[in-house]
């Protein structure tokens, strides 16, 4: 049985699913689809048209929804999706997407969002990431499964943050970050791979090992990047593999 504030406004237009709960003052607008289980506390705002899959927690003062910041926006019916146990904090922002590219902004599944993280139209961000406080990505920016983002990053558009990387708080990042790589400074530079959060997500040190000799001829060979593409090619391993199809994908180069 869903629980829902005689204080809080849902347009007839929105769906909601069974047990879910949402707070006073919110405000849940047309074609927005909420799924089982999932918790809007007071004062979140909902706009349309978005889907919020199943046991998701969105804390108050949250902004769901709203038109992308796109000069070229026209009011289109552009669309969000969210999937499922994701834990969002107070006053993030996610936009819809525009016609430039899918018409969507997709937020995948057990993803913990922390306070004021702001997620532009048309991104794409899988799941099992951590976007800490303050994280800003701009439009069309892909993050991929596992990676996390300290405080304050700011993340070029159209970057990709590849699976398992750590970008480290208060920088900005211009270029693709590869899968497993560690990165801080300002602008953000590579600093080895992320050792602690690949060892937490239950990665062998013989993996460790051979990602870090992966990650010395990417960064500290003297090749050039076609070159060390080749070298990590004959691998035959699934992790490096991993970092051969990201550079084969990258559109805007990689961090180096």
């Amino acid at each position: 049985m869903s629980r829902i504030s005689p204080q809080a406004h849902i347009d007839p237009a929105a769906e909601i699913g069974e047990d879910v709960t949402i707070g006073p003052f919110s405000a849940i607008g047309p074609g927005v689809e909420i799924g089982d289980g999932t918790v809007i506390d007071a004062n979140v705002v909902v706009n349309g048209p978005t889907r919020i899959g199943r046991h998701n927690r969105i804390h108050s003062f949250a902004s769901i929804g709203g038109d992308p910041q796109d000069l070229t926006f026209k009011g289109e019916p552009t669309r969000l999706e969210i999937g499922d146990h994701n834990t969002i904090f107070e006053f993030v922002t996610f936009n819809r997407g525009t016609l430039k590219q899918d018409q969507l902004t997709r937020i995948g599944s057990h993803n913990f969002i922390m306070a004021y993280v702001h997620i532009a139209h048309d991104c794409t961000v899988g799941s099992h990431t951590v976007l800490a406080n303050n994280t800003t990505l701009a439009g069309h920016v892909v993050v991929e499964d596992h990676a996390i983002c300290g405080g304050m990053t700011a993340v070029h558009q159209f970057c990709r943050l590849g699976a398992y990387c750590y970008i480290g708080h208060g920088g900005a990042t211009v270029r693709d970050v590869p899968p497993y790589v560690m990165t801080n400074d300002y602008p953000q530079r590579p600093r080895g791979i992320n050792k602690v959060g690949l060892e937490r997500q239950g990665f062998s040190a013989e993996r460790i090992r051979r990602l870090r000799e992966a990650y010395k001829i990417l960064y500290r060979s003297e090749l050039n990047l076609d070159e060390a593409r080749a070298r990590l090619a004959a691998f035959e391993d699934p992790d490096v593999q991993r970092i051969v199809d990201f550079l084969d994908a990258s559109q805007r180069s990689i961090l180096r």
